[in-house]
């Protein structure tokens, strides 16, 4: 990349933007704003839902769109919908037997809510302090399979996570996009989507090339838009997968990794406004 001008910096947002405590530390809100000092534009890609990213859109200045589901919703900064990729019925039901085939409780998110069965389930009261929105308990998901924008898979149990994953991947080939946004999640959404392609939709959308676009990430879910980007940067805290996959690896997410790589990688290439 670096015959190339810096045109947006792109973030993952838990587990690289924000510590796992799901708290925005000084340092890296600090770090985004003197990027708009520099001029350099500054986005969201997520596995969160859009109203997931609503208390970031204000401390970060947020002016961009962003892409919400791993690519699933597109949404301006005042999170009105510009697109969506709804997973459809068939792989919702096909994600979810796989699921209770390895013991994973089920939450399924269309555009504005998140759905579960089971209140006491793992991680329940972890999402909503990440999302800050309470979810709709359900009998059933049946009735929501149209509107499915993601379906995630949880469990404490990362092993097994990891097989279902594996089968899942096997099963949904070509019908959804598998993937770890965390350790204890599983996502699935519509096919050939992944942050990859949303950051390709981002990047056309500001007429940016990709050769000038950095991305900032830590899980599996982060790599399709590393290999698409000029240059990647992993955080420490990050899979085996997303560190191999980035140009360099930064200090842990709960070392201010991500303010760490945006003085060291970029901020010094970056004109003085």
């Amino acid at each position: 990349m670096k015959d190339n001008p810096i045109a947006l910096v792109v973030s993952d947002v838990d587990g690289t933007l924000l510590t796992s405590s799901k708290t925005l530390s000084p340092r890296n809100r600090a770090a985004v704003l003197m990027l708009a000092t520099r001029n350099i534009p500054f986005t969201i890609i997520s596995s969160r839902p859009p109203f997931g990213l609503r208390m970031l859109i204000e401390p970060l200045n947020l002016r961009l769109p962003m892409a919400a589901f791993n690519g699933a919703a597109l949404v301006t900064p005042e999170l009105s919908l510009i697109a969506r990729q709804p997973l459809g019925s068939d792989p919702a039901r096909r994600a979810l037997a796989c699921f209770e085939e390895f013991g994973l409780d089920a939450w399924l998110f269309t555009e504005d809510h998140w759905h579960i069965r089971n209140p006491n389930g793992p991680y329940v009261e972890l999402e909503i302090r990440t999302v800050q929105t309470p979810p709709t308990i359900v009998d059933n998901f049946a009735p929501l399979y149209e509107r499915a924008l993601k379906i995630v898979g949880v469990s404490s149990d990362f092993d097994r996570l990891g097989l279902c994953a594996a089968k899942a991947k096997r099963e949904l080939e070509g019908i959804a996009t598998v993937s770890r946004s965390q350790p204890y999640y599983l996502d699935v959404t519509a096919p050939q989507l992944d942050k990859g392609v949303a950051l390709g939709e981002l990047a056309r959308r500001q007429g940016i090339d990709l050769a000038g676009v950095v991305t900032l990430g830590d899980m599996e879910n982060d790599v399709p838009m590393f290999r698409r980007s000029g240059f990647s940067v992993a955080m420490g805290n990050g899979s085996p997968a997303a560190r191999e996959a980035a140009s360099v690896v930064t200090s842990s997410n709960d070392a201010d990794g991500f303010a760490e790589a945006i003085e060291r990688y970029i901020l010094p290439r970056a004109p003085i406004a």
